[in-house]
């Protein structure tokens, strides 16, 4: 046996015959035929070399070979390339994939995922393990619909999405790929690879760079561009066989960190001046209005004009991500069996500085995010030998995630004038001394802050047992069954904290929920009756303690226990401002302007609470799939699919209280054929579907008591304040029609088309938000609005895709080739609350590329053009901004062999 026949591995796919041309495991010079019938394509999903037309369910398949014509390596692009897939676009951390129009919901530390992501075995626990890097040297992509987890790693609730890297070969290859684009961009990538020891050792390197500006320039400093690009990677393989029954696979990943700019690339607008209801809106504390105080009207260079049409801001920054991978995977024949162990690791690091959107020093940090992300999973998997009555895989399943992550936000100098009240704002901006109130108010101020949870140390377990089995009935009738109990262990330790006080930590409360902050507690009412005060919170007349403050005075409402301290703080902030002897020898108008000073402190802080634990998640969830699939002839296969899921439940605190998740609870029903038509020319698989899902999660709209006493201090009305939060939506639905094929009946010519009918709607839900243009109807009494019975965002009625590749030999060794893919959109929602405002387009974006090259693929060139008819459809909308699309970009790209 030659080295190369016994130790060749498998691609992770076969590849259509009318597509090997590009791949890199080809080196003939023969032309390619006229018309020509198409090779059963391959797939892994089920853990082994199986015909995708075999397989009960509904796959689509990507060939690498694909997205190297068109330059495409981001999860974005990829995605356009199969049936009823979407990339949610958000930030790095805040991306999600959806299937089926499920799975826009942003995604939390804390949550899983609803569709899954396996790169070369390993499941990735967290969306944005794949949101900011390259996929390079990609063998297939392929994409399963419905739940998962029944044949290997982690459970999913919705669909995988599985990358195949191109594997090490004992045969010498080394490909490479160079090009440039618009916007000073440039990418190159280089694989290589071989034999290092015959029949022993084998490698394959593949080393990435992708670098260059983006469309839109920050006025404030016009080298930073949005949103550009600042990507470097690379991955290594070694196989090792020290015996035909004995593979062993190891793979090294890095991308070293680097910052790319994506939050703040949106175009603001002012917002109507009535709601839907005719109903004046309020605008007295919008950014507009904002903008025309006087504290921002003395600078002459900048005006409201300029936040409506530029990007603008001085403290953001491009967001840093980086990311390390290891895994081994090994491969032992025993018997009829094989064994398989994978054992990986892979972190994430994610920071955030973010903006205002404006070039006033308000946010040095506005909402920034730091994360670091590990996770260490192991398989151990039983496979049987293909054929006979059955066949069978069962294996064990861990992962361990821990999450260390923080919110940190950072205030400046103009921070006080920008988040005051109408209200705080004039009686501040009256004098001097109010003015030094308004500045140090919030200047300097930092924190590790966020409704959510300030810092929140995430630790998950999932254990898991799992099985699947083929049970061949007949010669043409096979039932296929799995089942998989998962245990879940998940728990969150939370914090709210100041970690700076700036300047005036004498502005700071006494206390809060507890934790000493040494300050004070004044307390101006602006009512028209008595309100009782207690640490400058408004509570009832029956309180102990509980300081009765009446309309229009101002008063000091610390605990008896803290009093004494308190009142120190408050008469030196008396001196410190107004040169008082003390606190009880200001004016009222003064001791009101200190109320009002730490009112906008208090509000900024948030809730403040020591390390505290949520409530943990800990459940046993099933999963199970039967499915029953008959051959009616050769060429064509029909199924029926039934499969159950369970998504973990969350454990997550809002405004410092444990609020539990439940689990989501997903079945799936599918009827599809698969089928080989007109000579094999033809691929068409086609299915129908219904899924039912309990208890969805995403976000929901509830009281929130915390911003509602901030708004009675601060004389905001309607005070009542409510927020949305991850919940459970009670009842989903989504049901459809796909269609996935591959046609090469033209000469010359392949045609990859998708395509799908999907409605999903909310069955069942009565808590959700008003949209913006309905705000006027949130009352106590009518806190929530009913979406019972509409469609979900994010979800089109139709989607679809065409791919057509054309080569055609010239000058004997070369060929002329051109490629092209649509992708086609109809419109949706793209915000929760359903906003008609937020409404998408029906768009199409089409990539195309032209080129020529040699036959043995040694050299190549290509032309290759994104989005090139423009489309300008805005990634999101919203009644006050827009997120605008990545317009047309062309490049030249060389690529080859040595």
């Amino acid at each position: 046996m030659t080295p190369t026949s016994r130790h060749r591995l498998k691609p992770l796919t076969a590849l259509i015959t009318a597509i090997a041309a590009g791949s890199t495991f080809a080196q003939d010079v023969t032309p390619p035929p006229e018309t020509q019938e198409l090779g059963a394509v391959t797939v892994r999903s089920r853990n082994r070399i199986e015909k995708l037309q075999d397989v009960p369910l509904s796959i689509s398949v990507v060939q690498g070979a694909e997205l190297e014509r068109l330059g495409i390596t981001g999860i974005a692009d990829i995605t356009k390339r199969a049936a009823n897939i979407t990339w949610n676009q958000g930030n790095q951390r805040t991306s999600s994939i959806s299937i089926r129009g499920i799975g826009k919901v942003g995604q939390t530390e804390a949550q899983d995922p609803s569709v899954g992501v396996i790169v070369d075995g390993v499941s990735y626990a967290y969306n944005a393990l794949t949101s900011s890097f390259d996929f390079i040297d990609i063998d297939t992509v392929e994409v399963s619909r419905g739940p998962q987890g029944t044949l290997l790693g982690k459970n999913t609730s919705v669909g995988n999405i599985i990358f195949n890297t191109r594997r090490p070969s004992f045969t010498p290859s080394a490909d490479y790929s160079l090009a440039f684009r618009e916007g000073s961009g440039v990418q190159a990538y280089a694989a290589l690879g071989g034999g290092i020891v015959d029949n022993l050792l084998a490698w394959r390197g593949t080393f990435s760079v992708n670098r260059g500006n983006g469309d839109l320039k920050n006025q404030y400093n016009k080298d930073v561009t949005y949103t550009n690009t600042d990507r470097v990677s690379g991955r290594v393989q070694f196989l090792v066989t020290p015996s035909d029954d004995l593979k062993l696979l190891a793979r090294f990943d890095v991308q070293p960190r680097a910052a790319e700019t994506t939050n703040g690339r949106n175009f603001n607008f002012d917002t109507p001046d009535v709601y839907d209801s005719g109903a004046k809106v309020d605008k007295s504390n919008t950014t507009y209005a904002k903008l025309a105080r006087r504290w921002f009207t003395d600078v002459k260079s900048y005006t409201a004009a300029d936040y409506n049409n530029t990007i603008n801001n001085d403290s953001a920054r491009g967001l840093v991500t980086g990311s390390h991978g290891a895994s081994l995977t090994a491969d032992w024949q025993v018997a009829d069996h094989t064994v398989t162990s994978i054992t990986a690791y892979k972190d994430y690091h994610f920071n955030a500085y973010n903006d205002e959107g404006t070039p006033f020093d308000i946010s040095r940090n506005a909402g920034g995010y730091w994360n670091d992300y590990k996770q260490v999973s192991q398989e151990l998997r039983l496979s049987s030998k293909v054929g006979g009555f059955v066949d069978y895989q069962a294996g064990l399943y861990y992962i361990h995630v821990k999450n260390d992550s923080t919110y940190n936000i950072g205030y400046g100098n103009d921070a006080g004038a920008w988040y005051a009240s109408p209200s705080q704002y004039t009686a501040l901006d009256a004098d001097g001394a109010g003015r030094d109130l308004l500045r140090n108010s919030l200047a300097n101020l930092k924190l590790a802050s966020n409704a959510t949870t300030g810092h929140q140390v995430i630790d998950n377990k999932s254990t898991a047992l799992f099985g699947q089995a083929n049970w061949r009935l007949t010669d043409s009738l096979t039932l296929t069954t799995g089942a998989r109990v998962t245990r879940e262990d998940r728990n969150n330790l939370g914090s709210t904290v100041i970690l700076d006080n700036g300047g005036a930590g004498e502005l700071n409360p006494s206390q809060f929920n507890g934790v000493t902050l040494g300050g004070f507690d004044a307390y101006f009412n602006p009512g028209a009756a008595t309100r009782y005060v207690l640490n400058g919170n408004v509570v009832t007349a029956s309180t102990p303690g509980a300081v009765a403050v009446a309309p229009g005075s101002v008063a000091l409402t610390t605990d008896a226990g803290n009093a004494a301290a308190a009142l120190a703080q408050a008469d030196y902030a008396a001196k410190k401002y107004f040169g008082a002897a003390n606190f009880a020898a200001l004016t009222l108008a003064q001791k009101k302007q200190l109320a009002y000073a730490q009112q906008i402190r208090r509000a900024r802080l948030g809730v403040i609470f020591n390390p505290t634990p949520a409530e943990p998640y800990k459940a046993t969830q099933p999963t199970v799939t039967l499915s029953p699939s008959y051959k009616f002839s050769p060429d064509i296969t029909g199924y029926l699919s039934f499969q159950h899921g369970e998504k973990a439940g969350i454990s997550q605190f809002y405004n410092g209280v444990s609020t539990l998740v439940k689990a989501e609870k997903t079945n799936s029903f599918e009827l599809g054929v698969k089928s080989a038509l007109l000579g094999r020319t033809l691929i068409l698989n086609a299915d129908v579907f219904l899924t039912k899902i309990r208890d969805y999660q995403q976000a929901v709209r509830t009281f929130d008591g915390f911003t509602t006493a901030q708004n009675v201090a601060a004389g905001i009305t309607p005070p009542v304040a409510y927020a949305s939060i991850n919940g459970n939506v009670p009842k989903v639905k989504v049901s459809g029609l796909e269609v996935d094929g591959v046609y090469a009946g033209i000469p010359r010519t392949t045609i990859r088309f998708s395509g799908a009918y999907n409605r999903a709607i909310y069955e069942k839900f009565p808590n959700a938000a008003y949209p913006a243009e309905q705000g006027d109807l949130v009352t106590a009494a009518n806190p929530y609005r009913d979406l019972s019975g509409q469609v979900m965002p994010g979800a089109p009625k139709f989607s679809g895709n065409l791919g057509i590749d054309y080569q055609l030999p010239v000058f004997g060794d070369k060929v002329a080739h051109a490629s092209a893919n649509i992708a086609v959109s109809s419109g949706f929602f793209s915000d929760t609350a359903l906003s008609r405002y937020s409404w998408i387009k029906k768009n199409a974006v089409v990539d195309a590329s032209v080129g020529v090259g040699k036959l043995n693929k040694t050299f190549d060139v290509s032309l290759i053009v994104r989005n090139l008819f423009n489309d300008d459809t805005p990634l999101s909308r919203s009644w006050s901004s827009v997120t605008p699309a990545i317009p047309r970009n062309v490049g030249i790209q060389f690529t080859g062999k040595l």
